[in-house]
């Protein structure tokens, strides 16, 4: 396996484990966004990516997180996610960004549905003795939206460049 292809499979990797970390606990680690942002530097570089194409992912990755930053400062979305959103843009770039946004604004509204309804029927005990599932479950508490974040990474990354040129 080449170091391209190792590189290469952080961004699917980081999404799984945000995506776990999120439902499990309803936080999302600066280190998996830190892995993402140092992963897409390897990846650039080990892939000659031009300093102008860089620039234009740097340039995608800051317009999510001006954008990510006013929902964040309106309570409407957490840090962590955030954070998630952006570094996920840097990989993508201008010409997977809207498709990442509109993906992840449909998968988190069907989220949100599925948890509100979920919400609305009591559990089983044995269920509700699960930490994290009590906290699902409880009105009080957000959505997991690095959930819908990560899955619709997952789903636009397959069409990136980074997939596409490993294609014969």
């Amino acid at each position: 396996m080449s170091a391209m292809m190792v590189v290469q499979l952080v961004f699917p990797l980081a999404m799984a484990f945000a995506a776990a970390s999120d439902l499990l606990t309803m936080r999302i680690s600066n280190k998996v966004s830190l892995a993402l942002v140092a992963g897409f530097a390897l990846a650039a570089l080990g892939a000659g990516l031009p300093l102008a194409a860089i620039g234009w992912h740097l340039a995608a990755a800051a317009l999510v997180f001006a954008v990510c930053f006013g929902f964040f400062a309106a309570g409407w979305m957490g840090g962590g996610d955030a954070k998630l959103a952006s570094a996920t843009a840097l990989w993508l770039g201008w010409s997977h960004v809207l498709d990442y946004a509109v993906s992840a604004s449909l998968l988190g509204g069907l989220l949100t549905l599925v948890l509100l309804s979920a919400r609305a029927v009591p559990l089983p005990a044995m269920l509700m003795r699960q930490d994290w599932v009590a906290r699902l479950h409880c009105a009080k508490t957000g959505i997991p939206y690095g959930i819908a974040l990560a899955a619709a990474g997952l789903l636009v990354y397959p069409n990136t460049a980074w997939m596409t040129a490993l294609q014969p």
